[in-house]
């Protein structure tokens, strides 16, 4: 008797659970608000990169280097946080060996093989 009482209670319970309108969950966008942009969903150093990229700035060498023709007048910038940095030229375009040398703040620094140009400018890091 108690089996078939359980038996019953519980059909019942599951043709209440058909029977009734199911409640989905709501989600957190779908309130009205939509879909967040990649600026509102931004933390963190992503947020700051792309917050530097909004004033103009290229916080981390992110955009392609600007052409210099390194001359005096118009030398290569190298970029660096330190007041020196070691800097690599290929003197010829199908050159296999690249000649080091040292760039220091101040003046344009020639290449002791080519004769190009090299001006290191300071580059603070937003972080």
């Amino acid at each position: 008797m108690a089996s078939r009482i359980l038996l019953r209670t519980c059909k019942t319970i599951q043709l209440a659970r058909i029977n009734a309108p199911m409640r989905l969950p709501q989600r957190a966008l779908a309130a009205g608000k939509g879909i967040p942009t990649d600026e509102e969903q931004a933390a963190g150093l992503e947020r700051r990169i792309m917050q530097s990229l909004k004033k103009g700035k290229d916080p981390y060498s992110i955009f392609k280097p600007k052409h210099y023709a390194g001359t005096r007048a118009d030398p290569h910038i190298v970029p660096s946080t330190q007041n020196k940095r070691i800097v690599g030229c290929l003197c010829e375009e199908d050159n296999t060996q690249i000649v080091w040398f040292w760039v220091h703040e101040g003046k344009p620094q020639r290449c002791p093989s080519c004769g190009s140009h090299y001006q290191l400018i300071h580059h603070d890091l937003p972080h």
